[in-house]
């Protein structure tokens, strides 16, 4: 049997794209191998995240119009790692397809092709599928609380433009030795003395009772 490799990596917590490809493409050739397969075509999104569905990724989305070709160059298609594959009920909204174009499926959790009648096959990956959307949302909140400790504790400022009244300041270089090397450098927030006033002067009209609109119109 010849199959096209499905894998994908996102790029926001710096990950090496072609460590990642490497090791999901070695677990599918050791699953595939021992049956006598080949990997005929790869389809590797990069910097996609997990939470969009298939047909908004750019190489899944081609993975998912060649299955509908009979001249499409492989005969299955085998996953490394369905965590990276599918996220939340993505498995449930996308197997039907591989199902209708008769393309099997192959991931190493099952050991080889996931039978369409087969309960336990169906559990297990929506199993992975609730597991993958816990790792992002876990993630999502271990950012979000290390960012907010960083602004509180050591005064950073994290990315984007000023809020208006404020102006950046250069902290020095940047704790983390690699992101140093790059030239990354801290920032944190001033007064901007020539909008701070601006702020101090809105806030001091809205306690003595003007409203909003009053206050932008002066």
């Amino acid at each position: 049997m010849t199959f096209a490799f499905y894998g994908r990596v996102s790029t926001e917590d710096h990950q090496d794209a072609e460590a990642s490809r490497q090791w999901q493409l070695g677990r599918a050739q050791s699953l595939i191998e021992p049956a006598g397969g080949t990997i005929a075509a790869e389809y590797f999104d990069i910097g996609a995240t997990r939470a969009l569905p298939w047909k908004r990724r750019p190489h899944a989305a081609d993975l998912l119009a060649a299955l509908a070709h009979p001249q499409r160059g492989f005969d299955a298609v085998v996953i490394g790692e369905p965590q990276r594959a599918f996220y939340g009920a993505q498995f449930g909204n996308t197997f039907p397809l591989f199902t209708h174009y008769g393309v099997p499926l192959w991931v190493p959790e099952v050991g080889g092709p996931i039978d369409a009648d087969n309960e336990t096959h169906d559990l297990i990956m929506s199993v992975f599928g609730g597991m993958s959307k816990g790792e992002r949302n876990r993630i999502k909140v271990r950012v979000h609380a290390a960012m907010a400790a960083q602004a509180l504790t050591e005064g950073r400022y994290l990315g984007g433009r000023p809020p208006y009244g404020y102006r950046l300041r250069d902290l020095g270089p940047h704790p983390n030795p690699a992101k140093a090397a790059d030239g990354k450098r801290l920032y944190g927030l001033d007064p901007d003395p020539a909008t701070a006033p601006v702020v101090v002067r809105i806030f001091t009209e809205y306690l003595r009772g003007l409203g909003v609109f009053a206050i932008a119109e002066d």
